[in-house]
């Protein structure tokens, strides 16, 4: 960790105080990023390389609306052979950099059968049904508690911000619960069902693990979910990642809005 961050800030003049994890089809946010310095995963010592298409795998430090933030253009997941402490070792390395606010976003599939592909949702809480917990194994006291409170995992008040800067736009947010599946598979139309029964809106394979360091550490936390599809069965169509990426592309100019509007009201 100590090689990776030496390296970091050798190359940077900032400290960021907001991170953004770009997810499937949403790394155009980053064309709007100024006086930027991209740092490639492959050339940041210890670092993992994102595998998946649609995630170019860069460390992007510049200013958005005059504030200082750093973008991850692609994340690392589980189900790329990874294990859960590599997946999570960015956001381990942001906390370091000294990021106080986290901004997480993935394509996800949705649940809610009020939802439709190209809505744009809120996480307000999530259920991670993998059984793969990122703090499994010894704690270190110094970077947060054994025992970690989840209560408000998703902060509130950054929530009621991201409205605000929404409702500036005219634009309509989903709310609603996230479900943690591993993949790489899609789910099943029977899974789907399961996980609207216990009350999940919207499905994806990504964001649970590095939300629950982000918080370990103390960070407060916005998720938003771009309904890139729905669920298996909730249409009687077949799902392919195309398709997903095709639309994280169509919805990039208003989440990119959204998402400048809500980096200047935090």
């Amino acid at each position: 960790m100590n090689e990776t961050i030496e390296y970091i800030r050798s190359k940077i003049k900032i400290t960021p105080k907001i991170g953004i994890v770009l997810g499937s089809g949403l790394g155009d946010f980053a064309d709007k990023i100024e006086d930027k310095i991209e740092l490639a995963y492959k050339d940041i010592p210890n670092f993992p390389i994102s595998t998946v298409s649609g995630h170019d795998g860069k460390l992007i430090f510049g200013k958005i609306n005059g504030k200082d933030i750093v973008a991850m253009k692609g994340r690392i997941h589980f189900y790329e052979g990874y294990d859960m402490k590599d997946v999570v070792f960015p956001i381990k390395v942001l906390a370091e950099i000294g990021i106080e606010n986290l901004i997480v976003t993935n394509a996800a599939g949705g649940i809610n059968t009020d939802f439709k592909a190209g809505d744009l949702m809120l996480i307000t809480d999530h259920i991670n049904i993998t059984g793969r917990n990122p703090l499994i194994g010894p704690n270190d006291d110094t970077k947060g508690p054994r025992f970690l409170d989840m209560t408000n995992c998703y902060d509130k008040d950054l929530i009621s911000r991201a409205e605000d800067a929404a409702s500036k736009l005219n634009l309509k947010l989903q709310k609603g619960v996230y479900i943690y599946f591993t993949g790489p598979n899609y789910e099943t139309a029977a899974e789907i069902r399961m996980a609207r029964a216990i009350g999940a809106d919207a499905a994806g394979m990504s964001t649970v693990p590095e939300v629950i360091v982000a918080r370990h550490r103390g960070i407060k936390v916005l998720g938003i979910s771009t309904i890139t599809n729905m669920g298996t069965g909730v249409l009687d169509k077949p799902l392919d990642h195309a398709e997903v990426v095709q639309v994280g592309k169509e919805v990039a100019g208003k989440f990119s809005d959204l998402l400048t509007n809500i980096i200047e009201v935090i």
